[in-house]
């Protein structure tokens, strides 16, 4: 997905906007968007970011009775 941000948007803002999470899609997406760590952790705004797809996670059931 490509998004373009506003004004003093971070990276994990981002994410968060646009997918709802930033666990393990932050990372994913600083390693599609080459040279984006090295803009700062503040992005001007209209800077073009491909997001990362976010893989649904994985959570152990807990039972509380047997």
């Amino acid at each position: 997905m490509l998004v373009r941000t506003l004004q003093n948007d971070t990276v994990d803002l981002v994410c968060w906007r646009h997918l709802g999470q930033t666990d393990g899609v932050v990372e994913a997406t600083l390693q599609l968007n080459p040279g984006l760590a090295q803009r700062g952790p503040i992005l001007p705004a209209g800077v073009q970011i491909t997001l990362a797809t976010p893989q649904p996670s994985v959570k152990p059931m807990v039972q509380l009775w047997t």
